[in-house]
């Protein structure tokens, strides 16, 4: 019997304690303490029975102003077409593998090693002035509106992200308003099933992508772009405010984890920023682009196992 055999992974969420930003325009951010991992990326599948038209795409680490990116080594069967790559909203770089055909018990890898150099980067010396874009360039609305699992415009959302922000000096302190009222009466809870901000808002409890979606949630609600950034395990918000002069910043926090506001730490590799994607393939957009595998003709379904995970020397 002849079958289609399409699979979506997802890895997340467990707590964890110079050059222009692709996805808006944004201004260099200082970053400092850079540090090289190797990170060994890719798949390997066993075929149960003969298959054709194998296509699997796997979530990769892209450059960012804080992430320097290269390959440093790529192994791959002959059954394997050359490794091509695509980004997705300029958030997120995808490896694509395409197999023509596996004969039933042969089995097909390709690994990359990428060196990722990760910097930290610190809050700003001086707060008062940074500011709410008045007017948010293109690039910056999709920073605003709904996306998956962050219900922006819902009522409860709206009327809470007004509250919240009553009475503050500045844009600044509207941010960290949100932030704490979020790690205060949220209290972290690990569910393998994203809910989203509405149900971590309604329940009280949530983990790393219930508390980053109600942040997001919250500041878009305020007119504040604000996105997801994923790590292996784990996710932390970045909001945008902008100097007088008009450049602007993408400023990193973590809502689970340790109290980092306007700076970070986070070691691991960024494989995605952003939580809208529209996948080639897919129907709905996507808050998290994960790891997919796709056969056009299988005789059984075969074995496959993604791989990430980082070197020691």
């Amino acid at each position: 019997m002849r079958m289609i055999v399409s699979v979506a992974f997802s890895t997340f969420c467990l707590l964890a304690t110079g050059g222009l930003d692709a996805a808006s325009g944004a201004e260099s951010i200082p970053a400092e303490n850079p540090a090289a991992q190797r990170w060994q990326i890719g798949m390997t599948v066993q075929a149960t029975g003969a298959c054709s038209g194998i296509l699997a795409a796997i979530p990769v680490p892209m450059d960012w102003p804080e992430q320097q990116v290269k390959v440093l080594d790529e192994q791959r069967s002959d059954q394997i077409n050359p490794l091509r790559y695509r980004t997705l909203a300029e958030g997120a770089k995808q490896m694509l593998i395409v197999i023509p055909q596996l004969a039933a018990g042969d089995t097909a890898s390709a690994l990359v090693t990428f060196e990722v150099r990760k910097s930290s980067i610190p809050a700003p010396d001086e707060t008062g002035s940074w500011r709410i874009p008045a007017r948010a360039a293109a690039k910056l609305r999709p920073y605003l509106g709904v996306s998956p699992s962050i219900e922006t415009t819902h009522p409860e959302i709206r009327r809470l992200a007004a509250e919240i922000v009553q009475g503050k000096a500045s844009d600044w302190d509207k941010v960290r308003a949100i932030y704490d009222w979020v790690r205060t009466n949220v209290k972290y809870q690990f569910d393998p099933e994203l809910k989203g901000a509405l149900t971590a808002l309604r329940a009280g409890q949530g983990d790393c992508e219930e508390l980053t979606s109600l942040f997001i949630a919250l500041c878009r609600a305020n007119g504040i772009p604000a996105r997801s950034v994923w790590v292996p395990g784990h996710c932390y918000p970045e909001f945008y405010l902008e100097a007088p002069d008009g450049q602007g910043r993408w400023f990193p926090c973590q809502a689970a984890g340790a109290d980092e506001f306007g700076s970070m730490r986070e070691t691991r590799p960024i494989l995605q920023k952003g939580d809208t994607f529209r996948v080639p393939g897919e129907a709905a957009p996507k808050r998290y682009v994960a790891e997919t595998f796709r056969a056009q003709n299988a005789v059984a379904n075969p074995r496959i196992e993604f791989i990430r995970k980082q070197l020691t020397e």
